[in-house]
């Protein structure tokens, strides 16, 4: 059984695949205890790996793109949720922390390092398809030893329009005078979606 705090369908509100219609699978728990942190954990429902393929299948219909989020997925996504998602014709992307192995077939993984918001966040995944690091403005840039296709800087919500404002524009200086590194927006805040 998998502690799921929400199964919901939208678009990719960051990163590469922003704008691409997904079915969010959002597990329960998290190994670290990030201050910006936006999920509730405190409820969640017990479903095995069929109960969340109906729930997907019901959900997205003919989408076949799943967002593995949380909290922290590779806590509990293994070989039986995997194997039954991608029977059903799902192209798997997770996104982590990096501080638990990734297990086997996951199809795009996406790494947000939070070594420098929590303690314990040090990243044990070397090689990534996405590379997603928080910006606040005040923490050194650093991809952590992690290979990766792709990188993103995506500027801190602080839930202060006018701070958040000068994070953003941080972030494009820097990215500007960096420019192996892309922005990465919430764009689902933006256009008010879930």
């Amino acid at each position: 059984m998998y502690k799921v705090n929400e199964i919901f369908y939208s678009l990719q509100g960051e990163g590469r695949w922003m704008g691409r219609p997904a079915v969010f699978v959002r597990m329960s728990g998290c190994n670290l205890k990030c201050p910006f942190c936006d999920t509730d954990f405190r409820g969640y429902s017990e479903m095995s790996a069929d109960d969340i393929l109906s729930r997907c299948l019901e959900e997205g219909g003919e989408c076949r793109f799943i967002v593995l989020t949380g909290g922290e997925p590779s806590l509990q996504v293994d070989e039986q949720l995997i194997s039954t998602l991608h029977q059903a014709g799902y192209y798997l992307s997770m996104e982590t922390n990096g501080t638990h192995a990734i297990p086997e077939g996951i199809d795009w993984v996406t790494c947000s390092p939070k070594v420098d918001f929590t303690e314990g966040g040090e990243p044990v995944v070397k090689q990534v398809d996405e590379l997603k690091l928080i910006f606040d403005g005040e923490h050194q840039i650093s991809d952590h030893g992690i290979a990766c296709t792709f990188r993103y800087l995506q500027p801190c919500d602080v839930g202060n329009d006018s701070r958040n404002y000068l994070i953003l524009n941080e972030c494009i200086k820097y990215i500007k005078a960096h420019p192996e590194w892309q922005l990465s927006v919430q764009m689902h805040k933006i256009v008010g979606i879930r």
